[in-house]
């Protein structure tokens, strides 16, 4: 603190600051003081704010554990490591499929950043229950000036300097709810990030499947083609010797152009499974993909009945979790709701130096401190809160529709897909019969019609049994494969390691 009076003149020297400055110099001096003191905040604050961060960035341990290690998957010893790399100038297997698409999938990206989210409200209501502590400095020159009066001007120069302590020590269980509410929807965040990956793993591994079918059928949809040409080059010949009339040559024909027919579209469904599988993966558009040659034989399955199956979903699948998370959340929140109607006690400290905020500065040094406790009695607030009270027991009840909900379409995927895996289990050996004798029915008309024994019908015939014998042996080996995948993704059990044993 420093009062002066101003209008005295006097001499400057070069090595000493005069004491009595001017009006022109105790600004200069002033604006120049402000300016180092400003950059001294700028940029050293923040320098040593960057040195302490580190062992503060999480004080209140809010972030779960799995933001370091990552997300296990049931039954795999760790996780996905993203990104992935794929040379897709070689075949795509399942488990690669499965790795780029639990990489590039935007809803795990945002479930995943949800998490985040929500650990920072965990923070939030875990803080409430801490002292909170606030300064301000001000750097003030107070100039008075009276004109047409004999009192000289003066100046004052000093800094104010307000602290504030405050810590509540009291409530009706606020806080309480608040930080159970928070933890739950962090639950309901992780649970919902868990279901946002099996979901990924059903789509890609139903479009993986698809893209396989169609490709298995174009391949046999081609064989056909070639056994079709074949037969009408063997009719050709034997019209050209007189052994068969014309009408088995055009009948040979037409069967050529209904396969070529049938190549074409085949051709078609094939593209689009490999866009909906690109699609599924992430990847660019552009990507051309490659599949395997062949499906996997039949694998052997823990067998289960639908109810043990049922049990298990209900019990483990990450979006009943989810849903159940945040019921209990929204419950919670009711009682926080209401605790905001009952009296709060509050501990409070404050000291201020030269003045106090929104006041000019004080032309004598002063120190003021002041402690005490309050009690604070919300009695009347216009039934604002008995409408908020209302307003989250309503969205208690709409959570416990949702959860409900979830529960019945989770468990109704789950039947699904059981019927899916029993069915396709029993069509396996079936399917692999009709091939056995298709494939040997069309070798014994082909060596009857070269002999002259069987009509161009017959064979024909047989040609397209075998077509369709192929066409549900395909079918029946990727319905297997696919089913029984999907079973374990939509009970929440769907590993990368039980992915990988598929070829």
């Amino acid at each position: 603190m420093n009062d002066r009076p101003q209008g005295i003149p006097t001499r400057l020297s070069i090595t000493q600051i005069n004491a009595i400055p001017s009006n022109q110099a105790v600004c200069a001096f002033f604006f120049l003081r402000s300016v180092v003191v400003l950059s001294i905040l700028i940029f050293a604050l923040p320098a040593l704010a960057f040195d302490f961060a580190a062992p503060f960035a999480d004080p209140l341990q809010t972030l779960p554990k799995i933001t370091e290690t990552g997300v296990l998957l049931p039954g795999d010893g760790k996780p996905v490591a993203c990104p992935v790399s794929k040379d897709f100038s070689t075949p795509l297997a399942l488990a690669e499929a499965v790795d780029l698409a639990l990489c590039n999938n935007p809803q795990i990206k945002a479930a995943w950043a949800s998490i985040k989210v929500q650990a920072g409200s965990v923070g939030e209501a875990r803080a409430a229950y801490l002292p909170t502590l606030s300064g301000t400095v001000n750097f003030m020159r107070t100039h008075s000036a009276y004109p047409g009066s004999k009192v000289a001007a003066t100046t004052t120069e000093g800094e104010t300097i307000y602290g504030t302590l405050s810590w509540r020590l009291f409530d009706f269980g606020g806080r309480e709810a608040n930080r159970k509410s928070a933890n739950n929807l962090l639950v309901a965040a992780i649970t919902h990030h868990d279901a946002a990956l099996q979901k990924t793993l059903a789509d890609v591994i139903q479009a993986y499947f698809d893209a396989h079918t169609a490709k298995a059928t174009l391949q046999a949809k081609e064989q056909s083609e070639t056994i079709a040409r074949s037969t009408l080059e063997t009719a050709q010949r034997r019209e050209a010797r007189g052994a068969v009339a014309r009408s088995d040559t055009l009948q040979a024909t037409t069967a050529l152009a209904k396969a070529s027919l049938e190549k074409n579209r085949a051709i078609g469904a094939y593209q689009k499974a490999l866009s909906m599988l690109v699609y599924t993966l992430g990847v660019s558009t552009q990507t051309h993909i490659i599949l395997s040659d062949d499906l996997s034989e039949k694998e052997e399955m823990e067998s289960k009945k639908l109810e043990q199956w049922l049990k298990i979903a209900a019990e483990t699948h990450p979006a009943i979790l989810s849903a159940r998370a945040q019921l209990e959340s929204s419950r919670q929140k009711i009682t926080s709701t209401r605790s905001e109607g009952l009296p709060t006690v509050d501990f409070s400290a404050s000291y201020y130096q030269n003045g106090y905020p929104g006041q000019g500065l004080s032309t004598t040094e002063s120190q003021v401190s002041t402690i005490g406790i309050s009690i604070s009695f919300p009695f009347f607030d216009g039934f604002s809160r008995t409408y908020k009270i209302r307003g989250a027991e309503a969205q208690s009840e709409q959570r416990k529709a949702e959860l409900q909900d979830t529960e019945h379409d989770t468990l109704m995927e789950v039947v699904k897909a059981y019927a899916d895996t029993e069915a396709s289990l029993q069509n396996l050996q079936a399917s692999e019969n009709l091939l056995n004798a298709a494939q040997e029915s069309l070798n014994t008309s082909q060596r009857k019609y070269d002999k002259g024994a069987a009509d161009i019908l017959e064979i024909l015939n047989t040609q397209s049994a075998l077509s369709d014998a192929k066409q549900e042996r395909i079918r029946s080996l990727a319905e297997w494969s696919s089913a029984r995948l999907r079973l374990l993704a939509n009970a929440g059990l769907l590993g990368r390691e039980a992915v990988v044993r598929v070829r």
